[in-house]
């Protein structure tokens, strides 16, 4: 059984058995097919939608629709992740724990944060030069600096591991 949630309010179970389908216990008619220009084609119960595919996630396995101008995000959890996200364990609290590696060789010029230091997504956590140009590293998402790996005026090299992040 998969759940699904749709803009972060409206929740589903969905079961695929074979080719059956049902959302909260009630047998679906569905079908779903990728048109040439881009588009998908869904029929429902009969009622026919053309959607078009904005982003895929598939880490945190949410996809971003429109359907008649209307823009929809849906989140998929599978039963592996219903099982993680009971443990404590889910894909997001996971991915917020990573580390800030050099995208490329360069010179760390000034770093932006200190440990402890809550960040948001977007938010710049040091600027790291290369090719005679600045570059802003920033937070991919939101979370706390647990700790800086480098000291300014350092060289590294592409992967070097920069800033350590935690939830």
């Amino acid at each position: 059984m998969l759940q699904v949630g749709v803009n972060g309010k409206k929740n589903f179970e969905v079961n695929v058995d074979d080719s059956q389908y049902s959302i909260d216990g009630r047998d679906v008619v569905f079908d779903l097919h990728e048109q040439p220009n881009g588009l998908i084609s869904v029929l429902v119960n009969g009622k026919s939608y053309t959607a078009i595919l904005e982003s895929i996630d598939r880490k945190s396995k949410e996809v971003q629709l429109s359907i008649d101008g209307h823009s929809y995000k849906v989140a998929v959890k599978e039963p592996i992740d219903q099982l993680l996200s009971n443990m404590g364990m889910d894909i997001k609290a996971r991915s917020k724990a990573e580390t800030v590696k050099a995208p490329m060789p360069g010179m760390v010029l000034k770093i932006l944060v200190a440990p402890g230091q809550a960040v948001k997504k977007g938010d710049g956590l040091l600027i790291l030069e290369a090719m005679k140009m600045e570059n802003v590293l920033k937070a991919s998402e939101d979370g706390t600096v647990k700790a800086i790996k480098v000291a300014e005026r350092t060289a590294v090299e592409k992967g070097a591991i920069l800033i350590e992040m935690g939830q």
